[in-house]
């Protein structure tokens, strides 16, 4: 029974889609190329790393990767020739500078706005007057009385 569960434990982890003919016969290259290939996004995929996808435009850049690091480029100037060739998009973890500052704060700013806003709500309807009920005119009370004694 444990091994059975420990099978299913192994199955249950992502695996990477890394394919023995892009496997580099230097391991330190390789694991360099692993490590960049984990904060690239498939561009196919919807955040899943181009490590994991199996889309063959994830493998074309697991080999361009490859190709960088081969020709002697360090990590950053292998991950910066994609986000040139590819946008920013093609990165994980986005950077906080430029216009992404904008969308790094959207999410709080918003939450701010929207808690000001429901205190001022509140605020509001607690100061607001109560509607007096000044009970039934002469009227209104001949009227109800003439429709219960029918």
């Amino acid at each position: 029974m444990k091994r059975f569960a420990l099978i299913l434990m192994l199955l249950a982890s992502p695996l990477a889609a890394v394919e023995p003919d892009e496997i580099l016969s230097d391991p330190v290259l390789e694991q360099r190329a692993r490590e960049l290939s984990k904060g690239l996004r498939c561009l196919v995929c919807r955040n899943e790393s181009i490590d994991e996808s199996n889309a063959p435009l994830a493998k074309d850049l697991r080999l361009l990767v490859r190709d960088r690091l081969v020709q002697g480029d360090t990590d950053e100037e292998a991950v910066n020739f994609i986000v040139e060739r590819y946008g920013e998009y093609v990165l994980l973890n986005p950077t906080r500078g430029g216009a992404n500052w904008l969308l790094w704060g959207a999410g709080p700013l918003m939450l701010l706005f929207a808690g000001g806003a429901g205190i001022v709500y509140v605020r509001g309807r607690s100061r607001a007057n109560a509607p007096q009920d000044d009970g039934l005119s002469a009227d209104e009370a001949a009227a109800l009385k003439d429709i219960l004694e029918k």
